[in-house]
């Protein structure tokens, strides 16, 4: 795509062109991953589905791949690609609310402290990630696995609708009683399948909740992980949370000396009525004696959005791995214990997230999403400042993943997969992946969105 295409697409299109001469070009290309450096060919910041179905048209024209960016943050990278047309979808994030209804609709690019900040006002929430700064559209469109999970379901569960823009410049509206076909489809199975310009979410009632970070000796690591694998299988469906393997950031509740040392934490939340949260965390709190902790009444927003500085864009190296499992098993237990001690940078973190409940009442055939039995789902987050630690630091999170493979699922979570986990696909949607092929041939037979953990058809 030359500079000519490039003025071409500009004088057709409402929102921000950006070329590999203009200025801003390189600020535009980077993206979450630090790691990541690629050039695309252009980078299209729509204002609208029009804008978007020219973008798309371009790319057609050219025979580049269409790369999609919606909050940015694709361990893999794949809001981007060399010589792609990049479709940045930051520009579209507004929130729009029907408190009566109990819906909000959200555009592409809109991220979760966007959709935290537009329904809280009305005492009403949705599933939303851990981290504010995640866009919508990459959470939902691969599961949508936060701290409401248990008790409304994954992100995907709760979308109700949503508008989607085609390889061939269609402008679809999907759901349970149009394109039927497609709405399943993007419920688990990525971006494969087109741009989706406006999510339609069911809203539930969530104003504040009781929680917050609570840090344990990693000593008491065994017993931590022994205790939350048996809570979490009987466990009130509001209490959401998860524990983790974290160094110490410099937060003011952790004693200054414990800076820097590494501890098994718990992130609790309590989504029930808040007179009750002490009591329901009482038997977390009993495990072992606790060393700091921030835990009490809060906005839900403000616990969605406590860990957001410890991820600033741009600036780590990411890679990760991820596994499904319906136990938390002894040998997982050990496995954990020895790796998890190790981790490498306070950025980095193993989370080891609750999807039983709510989310086991969808039947695997329901959504792309086809986990239906899993009860766990792990990430191993590697994340660093210094590329010089590279080769080190994934080693690290390739070792885990490698002794924790036996003990659980062949599949697991693609929003937190790497780009060379593309082999785990079938494993992944297992009896959903031929049904997702056919769908692929049907929206997009040429595969023009193909950066992504794709599905080839």
């Amino acid at each position: 795509m030359g500079t000519t295409d490039v003025d071409a697409l500009r004088a057709n299109i409402r929102g921000e062109v950006i070329g590999p001469s203009d200025d801003g070009y390189d600020d535009a290309r980077r993206v979450f991953n630090a790691m990541i450096d690629r050039r695309p060919a252009v980078i299209v910041r729509p204002l609208d589905a029009d804008d978007v179905r020219e973008a798309i048209a371009a790319s057609g024209r050219a025979g580049t791949a269409v790369a999609v960016r919606g909050g940015g943050h694709s361990v893999p990278g794949f809001g981007t690609a060399d010589d792609a047309v990049v479709i940045d979808l930051s520009r579209m994030r507004s929130v729009d609310v029907d408190p009566g209804a109990m819906t909000a609709r959200a555009q592409g690019g809109a991220t979760w402290g966007d959709v935290n900040d537009a329904t809280h006002v009305h005492g009403l929430a949705t599933t939303g990630g851990v981290v504010s700064t995640t866009g919508v559209g990459g959470l939902t469109l691969g599961g949508g696995i936060g701290y409401l999970a248990r008790s409304a379901g994954l992100s995907l569960d709760n979308l109700v609708a949503a508008q989607v823009v085609t390889a061939d410049g269609r402008v679809l509206d999907a759901s349970e009683r149009e394109n039927e076909d497609l709405f399943w489809a993007i419920r688990g199975g990525g971006g494969n399948f087109g741009v989706v310009t406006a999510f339609t979410f069911r809203l539930h009632p969530v104003t504040d909740v009781y929680g917050g970070p609570i840090f344990f000796e990693l000593e008491a690591a065994g017993d931590v992980l022994r205790f939350y694998r048996d809570f979490i299988r009987d466990a009130p469906e509001r209490f959401g949370g998860m524990p983790a393997f974290q160094i110490a950031p410099p937060l003011p509740f952790i004693p200054e000396d414990r800076h820097g040392d590494t501890f098994i934490a718990f992130v609790a939340c309590w989504a029930g009525p808040i007179d009750e949260g002490a009591s329901v965390l009482k038997p977390l709190r009993d495990v072992a004696p606790i060393v700091a902790e921030h835990v009490g009444p809060m906005p839900y927003p403000a616990l969605n959005a406590a860990f957001d500085a410890l991820y600033p864009a741009g600036e780590l190296q990411h890679y990760w791995k991820t596994r499904f499992s319906s136990d938390l098993s002894d040998g997982a237990i050990d496995v954990h214990l020895e790796h998890g001690a190790k981790v490498p940078s306070v950025h980095s973190t193993v989370h080891i997230y609750p999807i039983n409940g709510a989310c086991h009442r969808v039947p695997s055939d329901a959504t792309a999403f086809s986990s239906r039995d899993a009860t766990f789902s792990t990430v191993i987050a590697g994340m660093w400042p210094d590329p010089a630690d590279n080769d080190a630091n994934m080693a690290w999170v390739r070792e885990y993943d490698a002794a924790l493979a036996p003990h659980t699922e062949a599949g697991g979570y693609i929003n937190f997969m790497s780009g060379d986990d593309r082999d785990r696909l079938r494993a992944t949607y297992r009896d959903n992946y031929d049904r997702l092929v056919e769908v692929k041939r049907t929206y997009d037979p040429d595969n023009v969105f193909r950066v992504n953990q794709n599905i080839a058809p």
